[in-house]
């Protein structure tokens, strides 16, 4: 460990406590995704009186700061998330949700709280630097077309050479780093799809079109083309997650709506998908005389991580290990999806994760009412990325 790693380190470390307090502020005033006016604004304010330059509204609520050390280099993006989701809070914590129905319960106020410290530390030392260090602050991770592509699109990458990320999980083990080179989160579509059908008295179903049958053959029709349109070795899931069909037990449903998503590991099986999806709904609804409406989106792509850069990350922890940090693994891929994939596709980036579960905890998933961190993993995930933005800053010439 060099002595200004070494020293990020034990500022990081005086601040625990204040990185704590963030946190829990955050948490207790969640925000959903597209409206996250307060939390944008706690951020930026946060900086009013550090020395670095701030810029407020980037392709939405985004709040990007630079950190200039004056002196020629790279330049490395650090992005951390900051909204949270429609779900009502369970956890009983004393600095639990405030705003009904709203709840941080994917860890982003973590987020949040880790980057706002190690962002203030990295500018407390800057002068030790070569180069500038470029903040993301990002809204709307969770909510289709996502905060990543309009602030991409507001220039946040400008000048930029590549994006570091990680995301603390439940479920992980505290006190371990966990890393993936390649295809590394499942690139998404969803689905709304009204099957339109001729509503009848249950006694004369041939003077009707029974939507709940043709959807339910929909429903059916749809399982084979993952088992049999797409390559076996290309992960790849198609969920029919809503049914809505509900109606009298006598009655013919005059119309129901579906909805879903897919989820691929290999960016060729989207286009297999969806053209098999909608010849499917197209036939069925055809052999029946039924019509459809269907709206079907591709969002977010295949995380690709730069093979190049995790390696470098991944050796850097493991070269340059420190106190909290136990171990430095491959996760393998990840099933959910995560709009940092579109920093992966303008710049060679790298996002890993942060083991957030402690040793007798019980781990509730992420989007879960009872989602909860061990806060020790904030600390752990400032001083991953300090070891890495030490490392990366060191290797130039």
């Amino acid at each position: 460990m060099n002595n200004f790693e070494e020293e990020l380190h034990l500022i990081l470390e005086s601040k625990k406590e204040c990185m704590i307090d963030i946190r829990r502020y955050l948490h207790a005033h969640p925000e959903l995704s597209f409206k996250e006016q307060k939390t944008a604004k706690y951020i930026a304010e946060f900086y009013q009186e550090l020395d670095c330059k701030v810029e407020e509204n980037v392709g939405g609520y985004g709040v990007v700061v630079e950190i200039d050390s004056g002196k020629p280099g790279k330049n490395v993006a650090l992005r951390a998330d900051f909204d949270a989701l429609p779900i009502q809070e369970e956890t009983g914590l004393p600095f639990a949700s405030e705003i009904p129905g709203v709840m941080h319960a994917c860890g982003h106020d973590a987020h949040t709280a880790y980057m706002l410290i190690l962002a203030e530390s990295l500018i407390e030392m800057k002068n030790r630097l070569n180069g500038k260090i470029t903040i993301l602050h990002q809204p709307a991770e969770e909510t289709p077309p996502g905060g990543a592509i309009q602030m991409i699109q507001d220039g946040c990458l400008q000048g930029v050479d590549h994006v570091l990320g990680c995301h603390v999980m439940s479920g992980f083990d505290l006190g371990t780093v966990y890393y993936h080179a390649g295809a590394t989160q499942t690139g998404r579509a969803t689905f709304k799809l009204k099957i339109q059908g001729k509503g009848s008295h249950g006694s004369m179903p041939n003077a009707g079109i029974d939507a709940v049958l043709v959807g339910s053959q929909i429903v059916v029709n749809l399982q084979s083309i993952v088992s049999r349109r797409v390559n076996p070795f290309d992960m790849t899931t198609l969920t029919v997650g809503s049914f809505d069909g509900k109606g009298s037990a006598n009655v013919l449903k005059d119309a129901v709506f579906l909805e879903g998503d897919i989820r691929m590991m290999n960016e060729a099986s989207r286009s297999t998908v969806k053209e098999a999806f909608e010849a499917v709904v197209k036939g069925v609804c055809e052999a029946y005389g039924a019509s459809f409406e269907l709206d079907y989106v591709d969002d977010y792509p295949v995380l690709m991580n730069d093979p190049d850069l995790t390696g470098f990350v991944a050796n850097c922890l493991k070269e340059h290990p420190f106190t909290e940090l136990k171990n430095v693994i491959d996760s393998g891929p990840i099933a959910p999806s995560e709009d940092f994939a579109y920093y992966c596709q303008e710049r060679p980036s790298c996002f890993f994760y942060i083991g957030a579960t402690g040793e007798g905890q019980t781990a509730y998933p992420h989007h879960h009412p009872k989602f909860d961190i061990d806060e020790a993993s904030m600390l752990i995930a400032a001083k991953s990325m300090a070891t890495i933005v030490s490392g990366y800053f060191s290797q130039e010439t």
